[in-house]
């Protein structure tokens, strides 16, 4: 059987546009191998930054505490208790 000229010439745009519908598809499915490296690689950042927001919470409340102000304002800013007779009490006026 003869092919028309015809037939060939509505081959060819066929033919184009299932190559280039190929490499969409190769194009589209790289762009979306690489979309994923980079939301696996912020979620490992997102997972390192979390532990470290809990490390400064821990070191936070560590500091925060009153035993370590207490120890730290003894040894390093060299500050004592006042005895009772240097303790003022400021009581508010009586309405």
């Amino acid at each position: 059987m003869k092919r028309t000229n015809l037939q060939v010439w509505l081959c060819v745009p066929l033919a184009a546009a299932v190559v280039i519908s190929a490499v969409w598809v190769i194009e589209t499915k790289h762009q979306s191998r690489q979309l994923f490296v980079e939301l696996e690689a912020l979620n490992r950042e997102r997972d390192r930054l979390q532990v470290d927001w809990g490390r400064l919470q821990l070191e936070e409340s560590t500091v925060g505490a009153h035993s370590q102000v207490e120890t730290i304002a003894r040894e390093r800013l060299e500050l004592e208790r006042p005895a009772a007779d240097q303790i003022v009490v400021v009581a508010e006026p009586a309405p």
